[in-house]
Parts: structure tokens; C-alpha cells; sequence
């Protein structure tokens, strides 16, 4: 990413915009799902908004600018306040990851709808790569993802209580995926064929 910056700025910008947007819209979606569950907690917290400056971590978004890799600020929310804390648990982990699969497939309509050229393609292009690569990612059931908790939410009692234990390990078997590019392979292939269902198949 930092070498991109001096060789192709506007690049730079369309990338940097477009992970900015996608991890706003990402944590909004779980503050909006917590306060519709009945937890205020990232409301009172000015979380319920798609602000980037709510939502951005400033070494995270750091590090996804200059190294490709980065993270947003967790959105909080109390259990004690959600009628059934487990399910409305994994619903709102179900929130961000969701928005982003839903937000690629509605920017697809757009530029299927309207005639959309030049930068303004290239900036849906990587609106769309990124909400499907961060919907994705955040769906793995391991460490702190998202689809750790939502499948913690819809076990059953007895097999959530195993899926507990199993997540003592979950983020170092995490880290490894990344670390030997597993995640790279499993998400690549899907990110791709997404992309080209979507009607946005330029190989970059």
C-alpha cells in the first residue's frame, strides 16, 4: 500500500476510500442491530453512525492504509439488555458482515442500472471488492471475527459450551491462517467468483 501512494495517488485514494467506507458501514450495521435488540450501549457512545471518525481505530486504519492489513474500533454492547442475550448476541455479529455482502450486491444493481465509467467504476469496483472481502473474512468462525460469536449464538447449549472451549486455541489457529496465507486461499477464490457474479471482473 505505501509503495502504491507514490506510484499511483489517485490509486491510493480510491483504495483508501473505499476500506474507510466499508469498515464504517461494517461497525454502524452492528450498532444499529445492538440498539434495534434493545441495547443503547453504542448509541450513547455516538457509535450509531456511519462517521468514519466513530468507527475508525487510529493504528488499525494506520496499518490498513500503509500495510494492507488493519481493523476498526469493536462496537460494545451489553448482553445484560438484549432479550436473549446468546441469539441477539450473534445477530448483531451477523450485522457487519451482512451489510458489507448486501452493500456490494446493491452497489452492483447501481452500476447495472446507470451508466457508470471512468473513476467513478473503478471507486464501485473497489467499494464492492472490499465490502465482500471484510463480509467474508469476518464470517470465519475463529478468535475475534465475527463468526466466531455467530456461531457461538445458534448451537445448541451443550455444543456452545464445546465451541467455548475451542476458542482458547481459535485465535492462534487464526494468526496461522494468515501467517501461511490460508485465508488468502480460501476467501481468494470466493471473492473472485463473487466479483464476477456482480458483474465486476476487471483482473487488477
Amino acid at each position: 500500500m505505501i509503495q502504491l501512494l507514490f506510484q499511483n495517488p489517485e490509486l491510493f485514494i480510491l483504495i483508501s476510500v473505499s476500506l474507510i467506507i466499508s469498515i464504517s458501514i461494517h461497525e454502524f450495521s452492528h450498532a444499529f442491530m445492538s440498539n434495534y435488540l434493545g441495547d443503547s450501549t453504542a448509541k450513547n457512545m455516538g457509535r450509531l453512525t456511519i462517521n468514519p471518525k466513530a468507527h475508525l481505530d487510529p493504528i488499525g486504519t494506520f496499518f490498513l492504509l500503509f500495510v494492507g492489513f488493519g481493523w476498526g474500533r469493536p462496537v460494545p454492547f451489553n448482553p445484560h439488555n438484549l432479550k436473549n442475550p446468546k441469539r441477539d448476541s450473534a445477530l448483531i455479529s451477523l450485522a457487519g458482515p451482512l451489510s458489507n455482502l448486501i452493500l456490494a450486491g446493491l452497489l452492483s444493481l447501481i452500476s447495472r442500472l446507470f451508466v457508470v465509467e471512468g473513476m467513478l467504476w473503478f471507486f464501485l469496483y473497489f467499494l464492492v471488492l472490499y465490502n465482500l472481502m471484510l463480509g467474508f473474512f469476518n464470517l470465519i468462525p475463529l478468535g475475534p471475527l465475527d463468526g466466531n460469536k455467530i456461531v457461538f449464538g445458534f448451537l445448541p447449549n451443550k455444543l456452545a459450551i464445546q465451541w467455548i472451549e475451542f476458542q482458547k486455541y481459535s485465535m492462534y489457529i487464526l494468526i496461522i491462517m494468515i501467517a501461511l496465507g490460508f485465508t488468502g486461499k480460501i476467501l481468494g477464490p470466493l471473492v473472485d467468483i463473487s466479483m464476477k457474479i456482480l458483474g465486476f471482473n476487471l483482473a487488477l
